[in-house]
């Protein structure tokens, strides 16, 4: 299977792994990237089944909303029961690197909401070891320089992604050669660099099952 077979595999899983859970008053929160647009397109088929949806930026907000499918602000909802996305990386804990998209800090605000995280992706991005992929960090744009100095002691590569703005108006600094063997650990270390918004370590909230999409089919792995 190609990789686009793979990724549609994965979506299709996830909409057929939340179907019979969806009630009228279910809010999906949804990611961001081509897997996530897979699950956007799944997801049209049954948009008559679910209240409305929260997006993690807003290109998936007006993919969502070329389908018909409501988008709320997330303010404005008691809860979100899902949180269906793509990953960058993932180990076997469902620890995740995203943010390749720069959407991450949306994503993780409405992943830390969502009763369960579902992750969906091919089976190139399972590692034993996060830190292959560039470990994405927004940042307050005034504060570039001086965390990226503190991203180079704490052993990182950071490079400035050029001509890139997030949703939020801030930068991105991608850390190279930053094996993660600690996640969590790390994860708060990053987060407490005065002028870091976020990093794309998802260790201190996790996915809670990922769907991987092999040659052999999707297979599905589950928090322990």
């Amino acid at each position: 299977m190609t990789q686009d077979e793979l990724k549609q595999a994965v979506a299709d899983a996830a909409l057929a792994y939340i179907q019979p859970r969806l009630e009228s008053e279910t809010i999906l929160g949804i990611g961001t990237g081509s897997t996530a647009n897979l699950f956007i397109d799944a997801l049209a088929r049954i948009k008559g089944q679910i209240n409305g949806t929260v997006a993690s930026s807003e290109d998936s907000a007006q993919r969502l909303k070329s389908h018909g499918i409501p988008v709320y602000e997330l303010n404005t909802v008691d809860q979100v029961d899902f949180y269906v996305d793509g990953a960058d990386e993932s180990n076997r804990a469902l620890q995740l690197i995203k943010g390749g998209g720069a959407a991450l800090t949306r994503e993780k605000i409405v992943s830390a909401v969502a009763h369960e995280f579902i992750c969906i992706a091919d089976e190139s991005k399972l590692v034993h070891t996060l830190g292959e992929f560039p470990l994405p960090v927004e940042v307050i744009p005034m504060a570039r320089s001086h965390v990226a100095r503190e991203l180079v002691k704490l052993g990182g590569d950071p490079i400035y992604r050029e001509g890139v703005v997030t949703d939020n108006g801030n930068v991105i600094l991608d850390v190279y050669n930053f094996s993660i063997a600690q996640p969590l650990s790390i994860e708060g270390k990053i987060n407490n660099i005065t002028g870091v918004v976020t990093n794309g370590l998802f260790a201190l909230r996790p996915a809670d099952v990922l769907f991987l999409g092999t040659n052999e089919g999707v297979k599905a792995l589950y928090a322990q």
